[in-house]
């Protein structure tokens, strides 16, 4: 497809119903930074309020000791990174988590688990982990690795709103940095979750080395899928000693505001959300995001294994930008 002019409609269906290319997402990235942002915020100031911002706690429920070779992920077993395997966590501490995030202001609870995918005595806890959630009056979303037939409809029936699972880069250069699964098996995945009626929460990775060409790629994959996932993480690779992707030359930060850009005009209803490698990033480069169109963050001083922005920084920036906390509890 071409791309629309830079002051076209931010509501013509043609930012709704064509797809993207990724030669016309690449187009986008090469637009002049202004030019781009500006007709991103439009898009986004079309479809969501635009100084509100969705807060969602991460919690690593088991952490540690996944049999994948993910490049970026310091819970690989086979990568010396210092972090502890741990078992599955109660159901009990999984509540009492979820009521301190809802404490905090979050209104989105999501669970991680390093699997490559869950066995089935352990998606059965998993499942009275949704319930819990639910319960507190929070949107739930889990992180489980890929899911065999039936599973993703155990967890529908439990009450879990979202289903995370990243695609993490272009089909290009996915073998790059995984080996031990494939992107096909990703999707599939995926194709489970559309089918059991889960709402969709999936992404990538930027700053693994890949061209910006192959960013553009991560983005149309994903706005090309039918429906574009209702959730879309943008992270940022944070370099851990002891996985592979430690050392990789860092990305512009304008570069990482671009594509947050591209992802909200490519997706226009999604909540593009900021994710891993905030902490890291600029306070002033954060406001981009937003102005870019991102509307969503992990909330709490960690995500998953590594660190994130602690809820009084948080608050204080928003505070300073005029943002405010979106509303989107779930029902009890």
């Amino acid at each position: 497809m071409d791309t629309l002019p830079i002051n076209a409609s931010a509501a013509t269906p043609a930012d709704t119903t064509l797809r993207w290319t990724a030669r016309a997402v690449e187009a986008l990235f090469e637009l002049p930074f202004n030019d781009l942002v500006f007709r991103a915020h439009g898009v986004h100031r079309a479809h969501f309020d635009p100084n509100a911002v969705q807060l969602s706690t991460l919690l690593s429920v088991k952490t540690g000791g996944c049999p994948e070779d993910c490049g970026y992920c310091p819970q690989a077993a086979r990568y010396h990174t210092g972090v502890a395997s741990q078992d599955l966590l109660s159901v009990e501490q999984v509540a009492a988590a979820a009521r301190l995030a809802k404490e905090n202001g979050a209104t989105r609870f999501c669970m991680g688990a390093a699997w490559r995918g869950p066995r089935q005595r352990d998606l059965e806890q998993v499942v009275e982990m949704v319930k819990a959630v639910r319960a507190e009056g929070l949107e739930s979303c889990a992180t489980l690795g890929l899911l065999k037939e039936g599973q993703a409809e155990q967890l529908k029936a439990a009450g879990l709103d979202y289903y995370n699972h990243n695609i993490d880069t272009s089909a290009e250069f996915y073998g790059e940095i995984i080996t031990t699964r494939t992107q096909d098996d990703r999707l599939d995945t995926l194709s489970r979750v559309r089918h059991a009626g889960l709402h969709v929460c999936c992404g990538g990775i930027i700053g693994m080395g890949e061209s910006r060409r192959a960013r553009a790629g991560l983005i149309s994959q994903l706005a090309s899928m039918e429906p574009y996932p209702e959730s879309v993480p943008i992270n940022n690779l944070v370099q851990v000693p002891g996985t592979p992707l430690d050392g990789t030359a860092k990305l512009d930060d304008f570069e990482f505001v671009r594509t947050i850009a591209a992802a909200r005009i490519t997706m226009p209803r999604a909540m593009v959300r900021l994710s891993a490698g905030r902490q890291e990033m600029p306070e002033a480069i954060q406001a981009l995001c937003f102005l870019a169109g991102a509307n969503s963050i992990f909330y709490g001083e960690k995500l998953l294994t590594t660190g994130n922005p602690d809820v009084e920084q948080d608050r204080a920036l928003f505070a300073r930008l005029g943002l405010r906390p979106m509303d989107t509890k779930a029902p009890v």
